[in-house]
């Protein structure tokens, strides 16, 4: 996936892709401190935008949409379920 900085363009990978009966989530686990950094927030924002494409060509080949979540990294634990880790999500 591409984002832009400034005039560079750059590239970045998810940190996880989950796909569950319904849909495919794209998650990213972030630093509970960096989670309004203007790159993070790039990121998302490139991800985001990458998701509704994604959907769009998925549901019109009879695929599952595309849903991505900005993760702090101390709502990673391991009693917790997927949907739990999704919806503690600080941005989706």
């Amino acid at each position: 996936m591409l984002y832009r900085m400034g005039a560079e363009t750059l590239t970045c990978q998810p940190d996880f892709v989950a796909e569950t009966e319904r849909e495919v989530l794209m998650l990213e686990v972030k630093e509970a401190g960096k989670l309004n950094d203007p790159e993070v927030l790039k990121k998302a924002k490139a991800a985001r935008e990458w998701c509704a494409q994604a959907s769009k060509h998925a549901l019109e080949h009879g695929g599952r949409p595309w849903r991505y979540a900005l993760v702090s990294h101390d709502e990673v634990l391991s009693n917790r379920s997927l949907e739990g880790l999704v919806g503690g999500a600080v941005r989706d």
